[in-house]
């Protein structure tokens, strides 16, 4: 029954998906001379077939280090000054061969270098948001890695692990594969117990599950602790996540698959979406006002679409991108709350006119929405009872 119930669960989860974060570990893509050509022409072929399906991907690329050491020689990079040069060559060739290979299936990559402060500043967090966004909907991959050319000890991510986590809540996946050089969590180290059996479904990590982890590998930063900990970071996000080996063919296939048994499958402790929009409307106070009209009202409440510009007849109180503000209708009452996508002046100067205007108007454009639907939700009688707007189309 149990099995029979993990296979639900999964399938479930494959009919819903829409967005997946794949991070792969520098033990994937190098060993000790360096970057390996032929296993990112796999992965590649492997990921474009994910994409092919229509799926929105993010990766997560480690080997920077890696692919630098070996251009430069010596002894793996200590130092924060070592390993900021030792990236900056190796980031170059890294990205040389995900472009190459991703070029041989006709899709385009486009790298995206993050340090924490960057997802620590709200302006910031969105501006990466609004990229991403904008470069998955031009159908471009986003390869993504710490930028360790600036990067400095109180900046640092930690990892990829830790990293790819906080991507995947920043694009809004409902899966995080993390692929390294194990297939995933065991109940024993299989390295020295040979009848050590795999975890296939994890409910929750506890300090329990964490004990069984190793240290990390002679490449990388991480090790089995520091996936079990992003994994139970993106669960906590209402995000699953993944645990596999990925120099072994056929992994990805086998956990997209609702039927395929690969890794250990991390389940999410809550709804990803319900869980931001509670946050919306019940944490976060509002710092002005968006007045509607009618249609806008209509359109929100009953359609499950955005706040767009032309509905906006006018703005009050001083709020920054990315705020939350109250949605206002003719006659004043709260109808909804939201994130706004652009700050109180810019929103002023915008308002009733055509999403086509905007960037004609500021000068640049940071979507057609001044709220998107997936930072909105409907209030009842302006009390931020939190009723998820729903039955929209997708964004």
């Amino acid at each position: 029954m149990a099995e029979l119930r993990q296979a639900d669960v999964k399938a479930a989860l494959i009919r819903r998906l829409r967005h997946v974060v794949i991070k792969i570990g520098s033990s994937v893509l190098a060993n000790a001379a360096g970057l390996e050509p032929r296993e990112l022409a796999r992965l590649a072929a492997e990921i474009a077939a994910v994409h092919a399906r229509g799926l929105a991907v993010t990766v997560v690329s480690s080997g920077a280090i890696a692919a630098g050491r070996t251009i430069l020689g010596g002894a793996a990079p200590r130092s924060i000054p070592e390993r900021q040069a030792t990236a900056s060559v190796g980031q170059i060739q890294l990205m040389a061969e995900w472009q190459k290979a991703f070029a041989a299936h006709g899709i385009v990559v486009a790298q995206i270098l993050l340090d924490a402060e960057d997802l620590a500043n709200r302006r910031r967090y969105l501006n990466a948001e609004h990229a991403l966004a904008t470069l998955h909907a031009r159908r471009a991959l986003p390869i993504v890695n710490e930028n360790d050319t600036v990067s400095v000890d109180e900046l640092k991510f930690g990892d990829n692990d830790n990293l790819s986590a906080l991507v995947a809540s920043l694009v809004g996946a409902d899966l995080l594969v993390m692929l390294s050089d194990v297939g995933g969590l065991f109940t024993a180290n299989p390295a020295t117990t040979p009848d050590a059996r795999r975890i296939p479904v994890l409910e929750r990590i506890d300090a329990a599950t964490l004990e069984r982890a190793s240290g990390g590998s002679i490449l990388g930063t991480g090790g089995m602790r520091s996936k079990l900990l992003a994994a139970r970071k993106a669960s906590a996000a209402g995000i699953a996540a993944v645990i596999g080996d990925g120099r072994r063919p056929g992994t990805l296939a086998d956990v997209l698959d609702a039927r395929g048994d690969a890794g250990t499958l991390v389940l999410p402790l809550a709804d990803r979406l319900a869980r931001r929009k509670h946050w919306i409307a019940y944490t976060v106070k509002p710092k002005g006002a968006l007045h509607c009209d009618e249609g806008a009202v209509t359109a929100v409440c009953s359609r499950g679409r955005s706040l767009l510009p032309s509905g906006v007849v006018e703005v009050s109180g001083r709020f920054e991108s990315g705020d939350c503000v109250r949605l206002l209708g003719p006659d004043g009452t709260e109808f909804a709350r939201g994130l706004v996508s652009y700050r109180a002046s810019e929103a002023a100067r915008i308002a009733g006119r055509r999403s086509g205007d905007v960037e004609g108007i500021l000068g640049y454009k940071m979507g057609d929405a001044v709220v998107h639907r997936n930072d909105l939700v409907i209030t009842a009688n302006g009390d931020s009872a939190a009723q998820a707007a729903s039955g929209g189309r997708p964004a």
